[in-house]
């Protein structure tokens, strides 16, 4: 399978994005045949180990381009007191509100909550997440992260961490565009907060449910060195693997990466 011949405009995840469908394909623990999701238990491990140490903490977390998932916010609701979730397609945030609302009919997150309780130390405790988790997302927002203001026209007050999780590579046509979108969300942190990202690196495409979605390749350099240069000092950064063999996706590796927003930042 190839990267689509042009890519995949904002206006087509709009169109034609179907978050069910995209739920049950990567956001299951297991596969039909039994086999472990490592893509996602290695996403979980990855927030997990950055959110529990300690840095990142405050009042007010942002997470952009959330899409219809919860999994990235299971680690971090544990040290924010307010979560605001933005996503650019209706489609995806009315999927997400379904499982804030807990309506009949929403996905069941109940497998990947238990995973990340596990690594908290105790299994137990999952229903008592889940409740935490829907009490703190309080708002869920449209966002364009190629716009000056992604939240236009609603204005946010900057927050002490900005979370974006498989987001930029899908909505960023070029580097240029890239760099902006950083920027962009960069802005949406108060100096001295932290930027939070889980990228995939060299993929140019995933595919779901007879569908083939656009990626920008993005080497870690390049990724660094736009955090620096929206005005952001990189404090970790680490590489893993993606293992081959996977036919929906070209990705071959995810970076994890943690960036403090320079004390003296402005505008």
């Amino acid at each position: 399978m190839d990267a689509p011949a042009v890519f995949t405009e904002a206006e087509v995840y709009q169109q034609s994005f179907n978050p069910r469908e995209y739920l049950k394909e990567f956001y299951t623990l297991s596969d039909s045949q039994g086999q472990p999701n490592t893509f996602l238990m290695q996403n979980l491990r990855a927030l997990f180990k950055m959110f529990s140490s300690g840095r990142l903490r405050g009042d007010t977390l942002i997470d952009v381009g959330c899409g219809p998932t919860i999994y990235q916010l299971l680690s971090a609701c544990e040290h924010f007191e307010e979560i605001i979730a933005l996503d650019y397609t209706d489609q995806n945030r009315r999927e997400l509100e379904r499982w804030l609302k807990n309506e009949a009919g929403a996905f069941d997150w109940q497998p990947v909550v238990k995973y990340v309780c596990e690594l908290e130390g105790d299994r137990e405790k999952w229903a008592e997440k889940e409740e935490k988790l829907r009490k703190k997302v309080r708002r869920v927002l449209k966002c364009d992260v190629t716009k000056a203001n992604p939240t236009a026209p609603v204005s946010l007050p900057p927050a002490d961490c900005v979370l974006s999780t498989l987001c930029l590579e899908a909505a960023c046509k070029d580097l240029a565009t890239f760099r902006s979108a950083l920027r962009n969300i960069g802005a949406l942190v108060k100096p001295g907060g932290h930027l939070v990202m889980v990228t995939v690196l060299w993929e140019t495409y995933y595919a779901f449910n007879e569908q083939v979605f656009s990626c920008l390749h993005l080497e870690r350099n390049a990724v660094e060195e736009a955090v620096e240069g929206a005005g952001f000092d990189v404090e970790l950064s680490e590489v893993q693997p993606y293992l081959p063999g996977d036919s929906r996706t070209d990705c071959e590796a995810v970076l994890s990466l943690v960036a403090r927003r320079h004390a003296s930042s402005t505008g």
